[in-house]
């Protein structure tokens, strides 16, 4: 029998420094807090439907530029892009074009990778693999 996953619970982000990390995710994202707990170490935001979750709870979970990567849908792939290099934010890939989307990958203070991720209206796109 195989186990049944009904969804994603949530993407959780391990970072160093919670005030400079919330800065970004809030500040330079526009993500907004929808729960906070462990006093103020795991902070959750609404994105959507979904959670994403950054948290300083242990020296065992740290941040790496090599892991899972969340990507951000965003309704104005040109505006995000624009938004984030006023910012000066890091781009582990500068914005390229497949036949499915337009993405770009940014990293976060603490080098954990991002993706800025925006699927192309069905009537434009091309064969995706």
């Amino acid at each position: 029998m195989n186990m049944k996953i009904k969804g994603i619970g949530f993407v959780g982000v391990p970072v160093t420094d919670l005030k400079r990390a919330r800065a970004f995710y809030e500040d330079v994202l526009g993500l907004k807090i929808s729960d906070e707990m462990m006093g103020g170490k795991w902070i959750e935001y609404g994105v959507g439907d979904d959670t994403l979750a950054i948290a300083n709870v242990s020296d065992t979970w740290t941040p790496s530029d090599q892991g899972t990567g969340a990507a951000l849908e965003v309704e104005d792939f040109d505006e995000a892009i624009s938004r984030l290099k006023d910012r000066q934010v890091r781009f582990a890939a500068e914005p390229f074009e497949t036949p499915c989307c337009h993405m770009a990958v940014i990293q976060d203070p603490d080098g954990n990778k991002l993706m800025i991720h925006k699927l192309k209206p069905e009537n434009e796109k091309g064969i995706c693999l």
